[in-house]
């Protein structure tokens, strides 16, 4: 099984309104659609976004002027995070990238992040035959860039994809000991007891694991170019 991490801009012409917003007013600090349900040939969708957007009642503002919105219900997480569950009619215009995949028999891994610049981020996981022609039904001005490609291994998600083992073990003991709570509530001397070294090793691991993670975090999801 395969997968392809992959960045997408649609033309101006694709654009959802809520993709222009985000692009166009500096409002929305970041989004992704979590899950969906909707099948090729219906007339609606239902999907669930993460969004943290400090003025909210702008990004509320515009979605109400969106005429494919039939409804929506919002749910606050803090000041500037909310989920956004959302009925809307399915554009025409978003069909033509979609019907592309499911031709192809690829199943998209959420979420789908969407940045400042229109742009969009998807994993895509299916066979080899598939996946190497991915890209083949887009329309001709989509635009469409491979970040990585490789064997699929959900304990391995794209944004660690660089990891080696060692080091995904000792995030997970990390995690799972308390070491990234705030206040922190487990030690360095908890990870050296689950990867079986020095305290040292396991502070060198973490260092390294923690490097990986948030160069790729940067180049993945809207670095600028």
């Amino acid at each position: 099984m395969k997968y392809v991490r992959v960045r997408l801009r649609q033309p101006d012409r694709m654009l959802h309104p809520m993709q222009q917003f985000i692009r166009d007013e500096d409002v929305v600090r970041y989004e992704e659609l979590l899950t969906w349900n909707f099948q090729v040939g219906d007339d609606v969708e239902h999907e669930l976004f993460y969004v943290e957007a400090p003025e909210r009642d702008r990004y509320v503002a515009q979605l109400e002027t969106v005429d494919s919105v039939r409804w929506y219900d919002l749910t606050p997480i803090d000041d500037v995070s909310f989920y956004l569950y959302v009925c809307q009619e399915t554009l025409e215009e978003r069909m033509a990238w979609r019907q592309a995949f499911a031709a192809l028999d690829l199943v998209v891994v959420p979420p789908i992040v969407y940045d400042q610049d229109a742009r969009f981020y998807m994993t895509i996981v299916g066979r080899g035959e598939g996946i190497e022609t991915v890209f083949d039904g887009l329309p001709a001005d989509f635009e469409a860039d491979v970040l990585e490609i490789g064997e699929y291994d959900r304990r391995h998600a794209h944004i660690a994809g660089d990891l080696t083992d060692r080091q995904f073990d000792a995030v997970r003991a990390a995690v799972e000991a308390g070491y990234y709570e705030v206040p922190r509530d487990g030690d360095l001397a908890a990870v050296a007891d689950a990867l079986d070294c020095a305290e040292s090793t396991a502070s060198n691991v973490l260092r390294r694991a923690e490097a990986s993670v948030m160069a790729r975090l940067v180049d993945g999801y809207g670095s600028p170019e």
